[in-house]
């Protein structure tokens, strides 16, 4: 648990740092005064006034913020409405004093310093795995700029108690890979050979998914199973598995900027799959079981560090951190109020029409966005919380 604590804790603070730095230093380039960097969202736990601007951190660890003079608060957590020109003395080094392409600038830096993130991180991934990824396959979706192989995989999704499969030690989850020695992907030819040799001995070969150790034993399927559970005793599926591989010297150039790019895509192709089917099932449960927050993340960190090869371990750290900061990019340039995304959508607004919208207004937006985001990691959180006390 404190290892897990550890490596949530600092995979949040980077990409939280990294996206802040970029607002923070464009910011500090344009002459605009940074009033506070804060970790986290209000209330404040501790700050550090350094020069002219607060480094604090704050009890709600879910994000964090740069405030700018002249900008108004709703961003920084903080739901006050007011006009920030009352106060302002010091135009000249305010934010809404800025042209419309400075204030952009600011905006869209924090994206970008996530986006060039996500890219070293696969960089040091894809350099680490040899330029080759397997990722479970939905569809027949095309990834494009590397070597796509596709390849079927039988899954092994439980185990039955006291039954020749738990006696042999194969554990959820685990790939079938031979039978007598001979490759096996295909459920039916499976199946078939299990049914011939029962009551003889078969040697099986498998791989635990989580540990990607191998085995082979000599397991006997029963001739006379208990209902329901089969000869072997496992209930098993076919996967499939797109097998990426960055070969030629342009591929692994740009491996680190096209492979985030593909899994975005890759993304957008599950979630329009997910949402069709939960139009036409007239159910949420697909979509809203694929969504998770600090808590679902917390829990697959807590499943990589049990991973006993290092190597691997390490890889699934950079994984979900290179996926973590590539998918903030994306979400926070969408013009969400409260998000970086709806404040450069005021800003164009404001360069398209040449007439800026009122402070007041932008302000009340950002501070009704910020509720309902804050109400819907809420939901999601519940949601997670309820995932760990059920199977």
């Amino acid at each position: 648990m404190i290892l897990t604590a550890l490596v949530f804790l600092i995979i949040l603070t980077v990409l939280v740092l990294i996206h802040e730095a970029g607002h923070f230093f464009v910011a500090k380039k344009l002459g605009i005064k940074v009033e506070e960097f804060g970790f986290g969202l209000p209330p404040r736990a501790f700050g550090i006034k350094r020069g002219e601007t607060m480094y604090s951190v704050n009890w709600l660890p879910i994000g964090g913020f740069v405030k700018l003079y002249g900008e108004d608060e709703a961003g920084g957590g903080k739901i006050r409405i007011k006009d920030q020109r009352l106060r302002i003395k010091d135009t000249e080094r305010a934010f809404f004093a800025k042209t419309p392409m400075e204030r952009a600038s600011v905006v869209v830096a924090g994206v970008v310093m996530n986006a060039i993130l996500a890219s070293v991180i696969f960089y040091i991934f894809l350099g680490i795995s040899g330029f080759t990824v397997e990722l479970p396959l939905l569809g027949d979706h095309k990834f494009f700029f590397v070597n796509q192989q596709n390849v079927s995989d039988i899954i092994v999704g439980s185990v039955a108690k006291d039954s020749p499969a738990e006696k042999a030690g194969i554990q959820p989850v685990s790939k079938i890979t031979k039978i007598n020695g001979q490759k096996v992907s295909d459920t039916r030819v499976f199946i078939d050979i299990i049914n011939k040799n029962r009551g003889k001995e078969v040697s099986i070969s498998w791989q635990d998914v989580k540990t990607n150790k191998n085995f082979t034993k000599t397991v006997v399927p029963r001739i006379s199973p208990p209902k329901n559970e089969g000869a072997l005793g496992v209930g098993f599926s076919t996967i499939q598995t797109a097998v990426l591989t960055y070969k030629t010297i342009p591929q692994k150039l740009f491996s680190g900027i096209v492979h985030p790019v593909n899994l975005l895509l890759y993304n957008f192709d599950v979630m329009g799959k997910l949402i069709g089917y939960s139009i036409k099932e007239k159910t949420a449960a697909p979509l809203s079981g694929s969504v998770s927050g600090p808590v679902g993340i917390f829990s697959v960190v807590g499943n990589i560090v049990q991973i006993p090869d290092v190597k691997q371990r390490l890889l699934q750290v950079l994984n979900l951190a290179g996926i973590l900061s590539i998918s903030l990019a994306f979400f926070n340039i969408l013009p969400i109020p409260a998000l970086d995304g709806g404040r450069l959508f005021f800003i164009l607004i404001e360069a398209v029409s040449g007439r800026r919208v009122p402070q007041k207004f932008e302000s009340y937006v950002h501070t009704v966005g910020m509720v309902v985001l804050l109400m819907l990691l809420a939901l999601i959180t519940f949601q997670d919380i309820g995932r760990l006390f059920t199977k």
